[in-house]
């Protein structure tokens, strides 16, 4: 895309925009076949939600009141665009427990899969190899990763919870208009106690997953991105299922094609902020010392720049080689 750069008047400011970290990100992502990367993640997402809201639903059928299942319906559905409508949680209550048992014996399967999945992929994104270890050690760890996971998305829900009765709570007591000033200034400050909930889990999500170590301030504002981007996505995609999908050609399939657009918009929202946090600064670019890391070589493991196929200026966990693996290679 040189060419842009030579355009009358735009070509300055393209060629300033090639330069910017945001940029720079996009292009470590098209060098790993990102597309693919979302596409893998995509799936084995998908896989994975069902017997995850199933487990969810059974849980909440045994030991909620009928108005807190209806509550948990209303978070799946804002959390998940277009399920909470099609769970039922309710009619689980008879056989909560036989469905408990079997989703939770699915999702310890599946879930699992996913860790090692999105480990890979995000490994990927920062051209690092697939790690070599002892399978069932790694399937109990990924099983640990998971719950630590799953214990930090229900903070988020639990937050997100207790943010939107706050607003409706104070929107009753001082008698304020839905659609006023009031109203509106609530609704931000809920949205910004949702992002921030995110911005927890995206800091878990960025690091312990793929096992590296970014710098802070990379980190921060890549989980800053991701979670305002993941709530954005929500409200864009919630609207869309209420006012299309539901009611288009699709039929049937309208809420799941849905799903699936969400899922992957997601994926590529993570895969971009793994670049973020992977990519190096302007000045480790052009080959200024950065800082070093705790094996005693410059920024990444002695890879030096970007254009050393791994330069991060990060470090990793596992304390793997700089020389980019299969994953990257192929591309996931």
């Amino acid at each position: 895309m040189d060419w842009l750069k030579k355009l009358p008047v735009v070509g300055p400011w393209v060629a300033r925009a090639m330069r910017t970290h945001a940029w720079r990100s996009y292009e470590r992502l098209d060098r790993v076949k990102w597309t693919r990367l979302a596409a893998a993640m995509t799936f084995v997402s998908f896989i994975a939600l069902f017997p995850l809201l199933t487990l969810a639903a059974a849980i909440g059928a045994a030991t909620l009141s009928a108005q807190q299942q209806h509550t948990l319906e209303k978070k799946i559905t804002e959390q998940f665009p277009g399920l909470g409508s099609q769970l039922h949680i309710t009619g689980l209550a008879d056989n909560a427990g036989t469905v408990g048992i079997i989703a939770g014996a699915f999702l310890l399967l599946t879930g699992a899969n996913w860790v090692a999945q999105m480990r890979d992929c995000l490994r990927a994104v920062w051209e690092r190899p697939d790690r070599e270890e002892n399978p069932i050690v790694s399937r109990v760890r990924d099983g640990g990763i998971l719950l630590g996971l799953g214990g930090a998305v229900l903070v988020t829900l639990v937050v997100s919870t207790i943010a939107s009765a706050a607003v409706g709570w104070t929107t009753r007591q001082f008698g304020l208009d839905a659609h006023g000033g009031g109203s509106l200034v609530l609704r931000v400050i809920a949205f910004a106690v949702a992002v921030a909930a995110d911005f927890l889990v995206l800091l878990y999500v960025l690091t312990l997953l793929p096992g590296v170590e970014p710098p802070r301030r990379r980190l921060l504002v890549a989980a800053l991105i991701g979670a305002v981007g993941f709530e954005l996505l929500k409200v864009l995609l919630s609207g869309y299922i209420q006012g299309v999908a539901a009611k288009s050609m699709y039929g049937a399939f309208g809420v799941p094609v849905a799903l699936l657009l969400w899922i992957n918009f997601t994926s590529k929202l993570v895969l971009y902020c793994a670049a973020w946090t992977a990519t190096p600064s302007g000045g480790e670019e052009t080959g200024a010392p950065g800082p070093r890391g705790d094996d005693g070589q410059g920024g990444d493991g002695g890879q030096g720049g970007d254009g050393g196929r791994g330069g991060s200026g990060g470090r990793l966990r596992d304390g793997d080689g700089g020389a980019p693996g299969p994953a990257a290679a192929s591309g996931g």
